[in-house]
């Protein structure tokens, strides 16, 4: 079965759920009308996102499983407690306290702090000064001489902090600093391994488990891979290296709780093994390719019911492609979970919208859920693709780039997705017109870049676009709408691609600092078509009612 023909079983799969969350929306519309009161500062924050409620179908779930998916929500509950501490280094409970307006308070939460996280990490607050780089995974007052006179290369893992003692840093990893906390989501995990009915979850929940108090997550990352029929899962643990803006070495803590779509997996796993031929097409010098990516890889579908942490901070995740081990990554490969009602969420309540007001009129009825779906998927297989270790001896492209890392090399899988689209396309793999994948993917640059610089995916669309704009990939017409000149699309795409790998396969730190500083930034005529959405009150992403009351459990 095709591409286009699974995407309609997604689509179909998300409306109820998308009506009923309309409804809710229409009733609060409803009330601020009525009320016609000026909106306090917080409630004219909130509005830029509009809330959806997370769900899915337990119908087929034993009552075991019912009551492993609560334990899995306690134990990322707790997960959502630790980044609070990794994101914010001052006193959570006296910044929440000190606050009259309800609203601005569910504005720090949203935000895990006082920091924008859609505006540049602004302070929203008055007197907390800008957000420190460090985050509280290191001394806010920490110099660069300190931290490279630092003995020891535990110094640089992504799963220990930085501390003082007396004058005098130290390293103290995660499973000591956070032992209380690390202890209690042991426990619910192996309460969950003890309900699970599937040997690869069980076994996978007993040794993360084991990780969260060890800080070895390599064994348990690998029992992630080798799962294959559960369908239960969870995504625990200190994951991601965004919120590390110093040096992008340290993970934060995040957790998501997801129900797969067993059928709608199944259809999806072929994907992953086009990728090797994928590689040695791409648009670059044998020397930027020369790793074999795993085809191992699966690629499945899910509801997610639960978000905690990293990933529920500000702008929410769509599609996950993981783990970040390049050791697992390069011997199993990867996995790459597409969360498709939080996607049609996105693509109905604030692509659609964006279209509208941005895409010429010719050209929106090829802005679609199925090339929505697939951009985003193919997104996820790309990070497959290309290196994860620099070809001149600077060590992994994670470490060799620092705190540019992550935004690269999620410009990177941006850009060879669409190149896998444009691939598969050609091959017949996957059904529709390229004009439609190729105009989503202009709209869904305007809904990320609005994420701004903060987000690593902000910056890497930013990049795109004005890489784009450059090459003349798209024009805007008199009436102040966008339309895309399809003949340089490819040109355009190649020329990134080949920038963007070799930029990561050099580990040209000073190169990928230099083209964020040029083309990472909002231009102010970019700018002023981002204030018409604000204006027509699109929102920027949503926020989810979810947990256990919600799923009724």
């Amino acid at each position: 079965m095709k591409v286009s023909q699974l995407i309609l079983a997604a689509a179909a799969s998300g409306l109820l759920m998308t009506s009923a969350c309309n409804k809710t929306d229409q009733k609060a519309d409803d009330k601020t009308m009525e009320q016609n009161e000026p909106m306090s500062k917080g409630e004219a924050l909130m509005s830029s996102y509009t809330p959806f409620t997370l769900t899915a179908d337990l119908s087929n779930l034993s009552e075991k499983q019912q009551q492993l998916v609560a334990h899995l929500i306690d134990a990322a509950q707790i997960m959502d407690q630790l980044f609070w501490k990794q994101a914010y280094p001052g006193d959570k409970e006296a910044l929440l306290g000190a606050q009259t307006d309800p609203a601005l308070k569910q504005y720090i939460q949203v935000n895990y702090g006082p920091w924008d996280r859609l505006n540049d990490n602004q302070p929203f607050i008055d007197g907390v000064g800008e957000k420190p780089k460090t985050a509280n995974f290191y001394p806010t007052d920490m110099t660069q001489e300190e931290f490279d006179n630092l003995s020891g290369e535990e110094k640089k893992s992504l799963y220990t902090l930085i501390r003082r003692e007396g004058k005098n840093l130290k390293v103290v990893p995660y499973s000591e600093a956070y032992k209380e906390e690390l202890t209690q989501a042991a426990e619910l995990l192996r309460k969950a391994a003890a309900l699970a009915e599937d040997e690869g979850f069980k076994k996978y929940l007993t040794l993360r488990a084991d990780a969260l108090l060890s800080n070895e997550y390599y064994e348990s990352d690998v029992a992630w891979m080798e799962m294959k029929d559960n369908e239960i899962d969870v995504v625990i643990g200190p994951i991601e290296n965004y919120e590390d803006k110093l040096y992008g070495y340290k993970a934060a803590f995040e957790g998501y709780v997801l129900i797969k779509d067993m059928k709608w997996s199944k259809k999806l796993e072929k994907f992953a093994q086009f990728l090797p031929e994928l590689q040695e097409g791409l648009p670059v010098e044998d020397k930027y390719k020369q790793e074999k990516p795993g085809t191992n890889s699966q690629l499945n579908a899910y509801d997610v019911v639960y978000y905690a942490g990293d990933c529920n901070a500000a702008s929410k995740t769509i599609a996950i492609n993981l783990p970040n081990d390049e050791r697992v990554q390069l011997k199993y490969g990867s996995r790459r979970l597409q969360l498709k009602n939080a996607m049609r969420a996105k693509f109905d309540k604030i692509l659609v919208p964006i279209a509208k007001e941005l895409i010429d009129k010719s050209q929106q009825q090829n802005v679609t859920f199925d090339a929505f779906f697939a951009n985003t998927m193919f997104h996820e297989v790309a990070h497959g693709l290309g290196i994860k270790n620099t070809i001149n001896g600077k060590g992994t492209v994670r470490n060799a780039l620092q705190a540019h890392y992550s935004a690269l090399e999620e410009g990177k899988a941006d850009i060879l997705g669409l190149y896998m689209v444009q691939q598969l396309h050609k091959k017949g793999e996957i059904e529709g017109d390229m004009k439609d994948y190729y105009t989503t993917f202009l709209a869904g640059i305007f809904r990320s870049v609005r994420f701004g610089a903060a987000s690593a995916h902000g910056v890497a669309n930013m990049i795109r676009f004005n890489f784009f704009k450059e090459y003349g990939a798209f024009e805007k017409t008199e009436k102040g709408a966008y339309k895309v000149n399809y003949d340089k699309m490819e040109e355009a795409m190649n020329a990134l691609s080949q920038k963007i790998l070799q930029l990561q396969g050099e580990g040209d730190f000073e190169g990928t600092s230099q083209l964020v500083k040029e083309m990472g930034m909002i231009s102010n005529d970019l700018q002023k078509d981002l204030n018409r959405l604000e204006e027509a009150g699109i929102p920027v992403d949503v926020i989810f009612n979810q947990g256990k009351e919600v799923m009724g459990l």
